[in-house]
């Protein structure tokens, strides 16, 4: 048999790419493809924008790494996600404006309406979740497989059972610009179990029955007990607390950041530290607060609680203030030991020990130095009855902080604006 001309040879290996593409895996980085879903859809349809499918579910069950799957405004059941992306290509689940889930899909066993389960790389962009009988929106793991680099973005959920947004096990999270209100039972934002580097930033939690942001790390469950490296920034939390819990409650955390966000009008403490009952051991410790306004509300608890082996914790740059007969810190001699505070804004009342103080007592402890302490919150802000805490021409938060790793205020202004570094979220 005569040998293949060099040319039809050439011909041959020039056509391996465009074999090649016929046989990657939809979804490969490469070879993504973007999928659509409407109420006017069907499930039997390709996917495509002129021929979309009918329910979430069924783009959850096809879709793979590096697509994205359009949601068209309208009502929707939930789904659950199994699939996974990667770190570069992940799955991108985009709802338009006006396309809410109302209940879970007929595989969410759990009661949330969105639920991610033992998927990675998985984002869920811009829905409106609310009526859950659990989670608006679910993202579990496994203790020994956590759920990884999942993220949740622009979502507005509301009025859900138990939770807004939940997590178990969810290594790498991120929840950003999203609205978690109206919980009925627990939390806006609950971040459990141990599972490291959350990222919680520019929420607006308002007005949960208990929590605004929850993180706990479940120190009796399995897993090390621990969640460390957690970043919590620039979120807004307001009117949460009525049935207990703190607007930012953490639980055996440990080595993580809480900056620049506002907490305002809540119904039971401020940010608490604590070892959600397992032992001292456990305590929330080594942590950094700084450039936070916590403006607690009259029947509120203090602004700042810290205890059980609390230990360790940097507290600078914080309005800590609470109008009523409750404080600035309420904190055991287990959680004294390593604490730095100072060149905060602080009220006149402390609890050590369960013993009240007032501030130059607490002074003597050997912290807050150079604080402020103050008996009213009147010409800090521009209109703190508004919601408009951004300080006020004159502030007496102005230039009164001391030089933190903090670049940025709330609003992603650069710090410092004045001589010295403002006190608060806002650098004004």
């Amino acid at each position: 048999m005569p040998f293949l001309k060099r040319s039809v040879i050439s011909a041959v290996f020039a056509l391996v790419p465009a074999i090649a593409v016929l046989w990657l895996p939809a979804g490969s980085s490469w070879a993504a493809s973007t999928y659509y879903v409407s109420p006017s859809g069907n499930d039997a349809n390709p996917g495509t924008q002129s021929a979309p499918w009918r329910t979430i579910q069924r783009a959850a069950d096809l879709a793979r790494a590096g697509d994205t799957v359009i949601v068209k405004p309208g009502s929707y059941v939930g789904a659950k996600f199994s699939r996974s992306g990667t770190a570069s290509s992940p799955i991108r689940f985009r709802a338009e404006p006006g396309a809410v889930v109302t209940s879970p899909g007929p595989l969410n066993s759990n009661g949330d309406n969105l639920w991610v389960r033992n998927a990675n790389y998985v984002f869920l962009i811009g829905f409106e979740v609310h009526s859950a009988p659990r989670a608006g929106i679910g993202v579990q793991g496994e203790p020994s497989a956590p759920a990884v680099g999942v993220v949740v973005r622009q979502c507005n959920c509301h009025d859900n059972g138990r939770w807004g947004i939940f997590t178990g096990y969810a290594q790498n999270f991120r929840a950003e610009k999203n609205v978690a209100s109206g919980s009925d039972i627990e939390h806006g934002i609950y971040v459990s179990n141990s599972a490291d580097n959350p990222v919680i930033r520019g929420n607006v939690v308002r007005n949960n029955n208990a929590s605004g942001i929850q993180i706990n790390a479940d120190p009796v469950l399995a897993g090390d007990g621990i969640i460390t490296g957690a970043l919590v920034e620039r979120n807004i939390v307001s009117g949460n607390g009525v049935g207990g819990g703190a607007a930012i409650n953490l639980a055996s955390v440990r080595n993580s950041t809480f900056r620049n966000n506002i907490l305002y009008e809540n119904h039971a403490s401020g940010f608490a530290g604590w070892d959600d009952g397992a032992g001292s051991q456990w305590g929330t410790k080594n942590n950094r607060f700084y450039n936070n306004t916590v403006v607690q509300a009259s029947d509120g608890r203090f602004a700042a609680s810290l205890q059980n082996g609390s230990s360790g914790n940097v507290v600078k740059n914080n309005i800590l203030f609470h109008p009523g007969p409750r404080g600035t810190y309420d904190i055991d001699s287990s959680s004294r030991s390593g604490l730095v505070s100072d060149y905060n804004v602080v009220s006149n009342v402390f609890s050590v020990d369960e013993t009240f103080i007032n501030f130059a007592a607490w002074k003597r402890y050997g912290h807050d130095s150079h604080s402020l302490m103050v008996t009213s919150m009147s010409g800090f802000f521009v209109n703190a009855s508004g919601g408009n805490y951004h300080l006020a021409s004159g502030s007496p938060a102005i230039n009164r902080g001391t030089t933190v790793p903090v670049p940025n205020d709330i609003d992603g202004q650069s710090r410092p604006r004045g001589s010295r570094y403002d006190i608060g979220s806002d650098e004004a």
